[in-house]
């Protein structure tokens, strides 16, 4: 998008900051990846507000508070003494305390903490919660690991973590690897070395010690209450489309079950090492007892489902469908999946997972009238449920799963109004991105304006 009537210094800024992310920063694609997005996004918004420069908010805004890195020594089942490396990015406390998931998965290094760190600060932004934005996690992998493995792991992280947490400082919550049980072994350990019963320190809780119901299916709810608002936009609903969601984990099944609810059709899912195509529409409960009791993989559906085909490797995106929903992990929706969705009819693609359409994808989706809903926006039902979990700490509060659904969807519709608002005033009507992009900025950089240089 360009904006002819904006003067020569404003249209170069985010270029001249995105240049020093790159030198500051080397190394860290995925961050690079996530600011750029944002960057362009914001041209026209400096242009009109040129205070913004003159209080260098977008070169505080890209460089965080506040960024842990710390050891996390462990001893496995066989008493070898592990050791792996924890983070914490407390990226932005302008708008509340930190609040963003850890992340347990070998992949994670300080490049990717940041890219979901700074997507935190525009998604939490969005909600319209007070919550800042963090986010953390270790290269550890849960995969193959005993309880006590698990739970000594977790103990030993919460252990250096513990002392940079509080209910009004900074707020885990769960992300990929970490789970019901992780979180349950992180609390208790939090609890034993602070002698503080303080619920809200993490969310993603049991419900039978602080938890909130509709937290576990939020963010997968949370992506298809947002498509429900953007084909409403349209004049149009889920009812008889066919569905495609990536990945078979928390988001992955619950954005399935949701969409099924709405009268869609889920013909196929996927895991690291393949998918399964079910034409007639997948057995949800199969595939959640498959992951979530046996911990098995995709594969065991077709095994058990004979009517349906399992595809090793290969990309999930080659089954034709109408709406389109990654809920896997990052970079996993690439340009060549784009034409093929296109190429296959689909009408909306919602990102359930961080940042999980590379940007020449998104590109070749909007430019082809595709309603496409960013992750900070489509994806922000998790920490906005972890949010209302907060609230109901708190008030020493337990809200039922009707109310706290309802508060969801009213959340998501809000979100959805605020991007097309802000698109709409700032010349990109109807584009979900520079929306998001932009509604959360101001947000964010109105407080700290407010706030002082700090």
């Amino acid at each position: 998008m360009t904006v002819q009537h904006a003067p020569a210094p404003e249209l170069c800024l985010t270029t001249d900051v995105y240049a020093a992310i790159q030198t500051r920063d080397p190394g860290q694609s995925e961050f690079h990846q996530a600011a750029h997005e944002v960057l362009e996004s914001l041209e026209p918004v400096l242009a009109r507000h040129p205070h913004y420069t003159h209080h260098r908010i977008l070169e505080r805004l890209c460089e965080p508070e506040r960024q842990l890195v710390f050891r996390v020594p462990w001893v496995d089942d066989a008493g070898h003494v592990r050791v792996n490396r924890g983070f914490r990015v407390e990226f932005n406390s302008a708008l509340g305390p930190y609040k963003g998931g850890l992340r347990f998965h070998p992949s994670v290094n300080l490049g990717i903490v940041k890219f979901l760190g700074f997507e935190q600060i525009f998604k939490n932004a969005l909600t319209g919660l007070p919550i800042g934005g963090g986010k953390g996690g270790a290269d550890f992998d849960p995969k193959g690991r005993s309880d006590g493995e698990i739970m000594r792991f977790c103990q030993s992280f919460m252990t250096e973590l513990h002392r940079h947490l509080g209910e009004h400082t900074d707020v885990p919550a769960g992300d990929i690897g970490v789970g019901g049980r992780e979180i349950g072994y992180l609390f208790g350990q939090y609890k034993r070395i602070t002698n503080r019963y303080e619920s809200g320190v993490l969310t993603g809780k049991g419900l039978n010690w602080g938890g909130s119901h509709v937290r576990t299916e939020a963010t997968g709810y949370g992506t298809v209450y947002f498509v429900s608002e953007m084909l409403a936009e349209r004049g149009q609903d889920l009812d008889g489309r066919q569905v495609v969601v990536s990945g078979s984990g928390n988001v992955a099944l619950y954005a399935a079950r949701k969409a099924h609810e709405l009268g869609a059709k889920v013909v196929a899912m996927s895991d690291s090492d393949g998918y399964v195509v079910d034409e007639h529409g997948l057995d949800l409960d199969l595939i959640k007892d498959i992951k979530e009791v046996r911990r098995g993989r995709i594969k065991e559906y077709a095994q058990t489902m004979t009517r349906a085909r399992y595809v090793e490797g290969g990309s999930v995106w080659d089954v034709p469908c109408s709406v389109a929903l990654p809920c896997a992990t990052q970079n996993e929706l690439d340009e060549n999946a784009a034409r093929t969705l296109l190429a296959g009819g689909v009408a909306a693609v919602a990102e359930g997972a961080n940042m999980p359409t590379t940007p020449r994808a998104v590109r070749l989706l909007r430019e082809a009238g595709v309603a496409f809903g960013p992750g900070k926006a489509a994806n922000a039902g998790g920490v906005a449920t972890s949010a209302l979990e907060m609230r109901q700490n708190a008030g020493r509060d337990a809200w039922s799963f009707e109310v706290t659904d309802q508060r969801l969807a009213a959340i998501m519709a809000g979100i959805h109004t605020t991007c097309l608002t802000a698109a709409e005033a700032y010349g990109a009507p109807g584009d979900y991105v520079v929306g998001a992009n932009v509604a959360g900025f101001v947000k964010v950089a109105d407080t700290m304006l407010d706030h002082g240089v700090i």
